[in-house]
């Protein structure tokens, strides 16, 4: 049974194997993004806080580049899928970030959502291919392989850094805190 938080979050399980404690806690990372950017219209997701360019709508962005980067190209091999696909990332190595500005919020929701629902697919697919064990199709350029293990670890991480910058920009646009 998942309980789920006042702010809508799934809690991770309390005692529970490996992949379920893992995959619980990616989740969880994922709900509180969610929570942080919810009900925000388009200054909401642009606003930054003191000289920091960061906003909401580029954690938005970013963090979707970052689930298809990983769960997609890296651990199935895939090749780069809109909008990431046409990116020329020499001229711009922020794009995820600086382009999130001229897109709507629907439109930055509906992106981060999507990566999200294809990472939990393409997730599925290699723990019946493998377990937690699985190696990644590409290798990084010094020749190692992560695991899926270690890219659940990492997405976690990616997720509970960016949700405390998260924490800051949510509270100076509208006074909303919480963990």
């Amino acid at each position: 049974m998942t309980v789920i938080d006042e702010q809508g979050r799934p809690e991770p399980p309390i005692a529970a194997g490996e992949t379920a404690t893992l995959l619980g806690y990616l989740d969880y990372q994922r709900a509180t993004l969610a929570w942080k950017c919810s009900g925000l219209d388009a200054a909401g997701l642009r606003a930054t806080v003191g000289v920091s360019s960061m906003t909401l709508g580029g954690l938005l962005k970013h963090m979707s580049y970052v689930e298809d980067h990983w769960f997609s190209r890296s651990l199935h091999g895939n090749d780069p899928q809109p909008p990431w696909d046409t990116v020329d990332w020499a001229a711009d190595r922020d794009w995820d970030w600086n382009s999130a500005a001229g897109d709507s919020p629907e439109q930055l929701l509906a992106l981060w959502q999507g990566s999200v629902a294809r990472s939990r697919e393409l997730t599925e697919k290699a723990l019946a291919d493998g377990g937690p064990d699985r190696l990644a199709r590409r290798s990084w350029a010094d020749g190692t392989t992560p695991s899926l293990r270690w890219i659940l670890c990492h997405m976690i991480e990616e997720y509970a850094r960016h949700n405390g910058h998260a924490d800051l920009i949510r509270e100076s646009v509208d006074g909303l805190t919480g963990e």
